[in-house]
C-alpha cells in the first residue's frame, strides 16, 4: 500500500488552522449561512463594488465558509487558488465555458466522464466549439496532435476504462503548442496524484466523490493559478450562478479531515480485488492502475472496471450481490456495481460508452469502506451464482 505524502491527518490540521476564519477557537470552519454581507461605510461599499477590495458581499461570488474549503483544496493539490461549484458538472462547465469561444477546438481523451461527453456534443458543439477525441496514447506519442487546440480535456486515468496517462509529457506537448490542459482528478483525488506539479494548468473535481467521502454531498471544484481562477470568477462562477452553498463546503471541510485515511482502505481493498480477479477464468480484463503506471499517480482508488467473458451473466450477477448496491456515484463507504449495459440504456442522445466500444460484459465496481473480505465472499459468491 503506497504512503500518502503531504495529506495525512497532521498536515490537515495544520491546513486547517491557516484557513479558519475566526472562530473563537472552533476546531471546524463556521457555517455563515448568510447571502449577503453589509458595509460599515459608503466607502467600503463603493470599493467592493468597483473592485478594490476582496470583502464578502454575495454568497453567489464568496463565502467565508466556502472559502475556507477553497483553500484547503488549493494546498492539497498545490495550486495557487480554487473556486467551488454546486456540482462537478457546474465546475467542468464553468471552467470549458470560460476558455473556449466558437471557433476554437478541444482536443479530449476516450471514454470521457458521459455528462462531460454531452456537454461537449450537445452544448459546445452547437455553439461552434469542435471537439474531437483521441486515444491516451495519442496525446503522448503525436507531438503535433494539439497544434491548433485551445484546450486539451483529459482524464488520468480514464472514465469506466481507467487508463492512466502520461501527463508530463502531455503538459510538455501543450506548453509547446500554447495549449490550456484541464484534467478530472477525481479518480486519484489529491492523495494519489497531483496533476499541477506535473505541468497541467487546471484541475478539476467532482467534490461529490472521494473529497466528500460520504454520499451526501454534490460538488464541484477547480484548482488553478491564480489567473485561471480569477478568469473563471470573472466569467462564469457568478454569471452562471452555480454556486458552492457554505453547508456543503462544511461537510467538504470534513470530508477532507479524512481522505487520506479513506483513499488507504480503498487502496487495500482495491489491491485485494485486483490480484484475485486476475486468478479467475472467466474474467477477461480488469481496469484498475496502481501506484507507478503511469508518472506521478501514487496509488489505486477503489473505482475499477471488470470485462468478464460470455460466460458470466451480469443482471444474473447484479441481483445476486448482497453488499454491493446498483447505482451511480461513487466515493462514499458503500461498495457499488454499474454494469455498462445499464449505463448504455441511458435515455438520450450517444454517449461515450457507445461511440468507443464498451463491452456489454463490463462493469464497474466502486469499493467502499467495508471490510475488503466481506466484499470479496460477496463478489465471489455472487459470481457462482450467475457463471454457466
Amino acid at each position: 500500500m503506497s504512503d500518502a505524502p503531504d495529506f495525512d491527518a497532521p498536515a490537515i490540521a495544520t491546513l486547517l488552522a491557516s484557513v479558519l476564519p475566526d472562530s473563537n477557537g472552533s476546531v471546524t470552519p463556521p457555517i455563515v449561512q448568510s447571502s449577503l454581507f453589509s458595509f460599515d461605510s459608503f466607502e467600503a461599499f463603493e470599493a467592493r463594488m468597483a473592485g478594490d477590495s476582496n470583502a464578502d458581499i454575495y454568497t453567489r461570488v464568496q463565502n467565508p465558509t466556502v472559502a475556507a474549503f477553497e483553500n484547503l483544496m488549493a494546498q492539497a493539490e498545490v495550486g495557487e487558488a480554487a473556486v467551488g461549484f454546486a456540482s462537478g458538472m457546474a465546475a467542468i462547465a464553468s471552467t470549458l465555458l470560460a476558455f473556449v469561444q466558437p471557433g476554437d477546438r478541444i482536443a479530449c481523451c476516450e471514454h470521457v466522464y458521459p455528462d462531460t461527453f454531452r456537454f461537449m456534443e450537445r452544448l459546445l458543439r452547437p455553439f461552434g466549439v469542435e471537439v474531437s477525441y483521441h486515444p491516451a496514447r495519442q496525446f503522448v506519442d503525436d507531438p503535433d496532435l494539439l497544434n491548433g487546440v485551445s484546450v486539451a480535456y483529459l482524464e488520468s486515468p480514464s472514465s469506466i476504462m481507467f487508463e492512466p496517462m502520461d501527463l508530463p509529457r502531455i503538459a510538455e506537448h501543450a506548453r509547446h503548442h500554447g495549449v490550456v490542459t484541464m484534467i478530472d482528478n477525481s479518480w486519484a483525488s489529491p492523495v494519489f496524484q497531483k496533476p499541477l506539479t506535473l505541468g497541467i494548468d487546471i484541475v478539476l473535481h467532482s467534490a461529490s466523490k472521494y473529497i466528500s467521502g460520504h454520499s451526501d454531498t454534490v460538488a464541484g471544484v477547480v484548482v488553478a493559478s491564480q489567473p485561471h481562477i480569477a478568469r473563471i470568477r470573472d466569467l462564469t462562477l457568478p454569471l452562471l450562478g452555480a454556486k458552492l452553498a457554505p453547508f456543503e463546503a462544511f461537510l467538504l471541510t470534513r470530508g477532507l479531515r479524512t481522505l487520506s485515511a479513506r483513499m488507504k482502505h480503498h487502496e487495500a481493498s482495491a489491491n485485494l480485488f485486483v490480484d484475485r480477479l486476475a486468478t479467475l477464468p472467466n474474467v477477461v480484463r480488469v481496469n484498475s492502475p496502481g501506484a507507478n503506471s503511469a508518472p506521478g499517480l501514487n496509488g489505486r482508488s477503489g473505482l475499477m472496471s471488470v470485462e468478464f467473458d460470455d460466460s458470466v451473466n451480469i443482471p444474473a450477477l447484479s441481483n445476486a450481490l448482497s453488499l454491493f448496491r446498483l447505482g451511480v456515484s461513487w466515493g462514499g463507504f458503500e461498495s457499488l456495481i454499474l454494469p455498462a449495459r445499464v449505463a448504455l440504456a441511458q435515455a438520450g442522445e450517444q454517449n461515450s460508452l457507445q461511440k468507443f466500444g464498451v463491452s456489454p460484459n463490463l462493469v464497474r465496481l466502486s469499493l467502499g469502506l467495508e471490510d475488503a473480505e466481506d466484499l470479496w465472499a460477496d463478489f465471489i459468491n455472487a459470481l457462482s451464482q450467475s457463471a454457466a
